[in-house]
């Protein structure tokens, strides 16, 4: 995580049970490990990534590469199950914000 991350807002991926099955992005608002609930903001869905993502830990490293279908962002999401939370680099940060389907 950048410098600029720990100061403002921190931009994660989120991975669900496999009863949920989503793979979200979004600024962390609060998380409660306990219940396994966490709320995003300025959320986005990760419907499917391509092999230039080179998988769900390329999404937090280099982030959506062409050919991946990312949904438009919304104000913000409570989600449940939560399996893993992982912290984004500046540059994954960037390909998630563009948010279009491609």
């Amino acid at each position: 995580m950048t410098k600029k991350q720990t100061d403002e807002k921190r931009f994660v991926v989120v991975t669900t049970d496999s009863t949920r099955r989503g793979v979200f992005g979004g600024y962390l608002e609060s998380y409660d490990r306990d219940k396994q609930i966490i709320v995003l903001t300025e959320a986005r869905m990760a419907v499917y990534w391509s092999a230039a993502t080179k998988g769900v830990l390329g999404l937090a490293s280099i982030g959506p590469q062409k050919g991946s279908r990312i949904t438009p962002a919304i104000p913000r999401i409570d989600l449940n199950g939560v399996t893993s939370v992982m912290d984004c680099t500046s540059e994954a940060v960037k390909q998630w914000e563009l948010g279009i389907w491609r």
